[in-house]
């Protein structure tokens, strides 16, 4: 997932750690395949269709952050199939608590301004945030 993440900087035009950087030593771990899963689009519910031998990544709320926005973390939930039995493998890839998460400092410009403070230990506070219902990219919003 290393590579995954330094694509996504090749794809903003930003050097291939820019994200790497913030994680730490830390390995970025691979999804697998989940069936049933759903993301809210114009506030209907998706379903995203099966691939087969594709890989599906949701980018999630840090990399919304370390991007200014620019890449998106869409709600998202996984349904059951009382029919089949079906596996979901949820990966999270968190930096270290101690590494201060914010958009990459290229992504911030007079044209695109900042759009989200930096927090540090983002799991702890994303986590915080859920468990007062709170979303955690409102609350890091400028």
């Amino acid at each position: 997932m290393n590579d995954l993440s330094k694509a996504k900087a090749r794809s903003l035009e930003l050097e291939e750690n820019s994200f790497l950087d913030q994680y730490g030593d830390r390995p970025v771990l691979e999804d697998k395949e989940v069936e049933g899963l759903q993301v809210l689009k114009d506030g209907m519910w998706q379903t995203v269709p099966v691939i087969p031998h594709a890989l599906v990544v949701n980018l999630g709320g840090l990399m919304q952050v370390m991007t200014n926005g620019m890449f998106k973390s869409p709600l998202h939930t996984v349904l059951t199939n009382a029919n089949k039995l079906g596996m979901s493998i949820a990966v999270f890839d968190e930096p270290e608590a101690e590494k201060e998460i914010g958009p990459v400092d290229h992504l911030v410009d007079h044209m695109r301004p900042r759009l989200y403070r930096s927090v540090r230990n983002f799991a702890a506070f994303n986590y915080e945030c859920f468990q007062k219902g709170k979303d955690s990219l409102k609350e890091l919003r400028i």
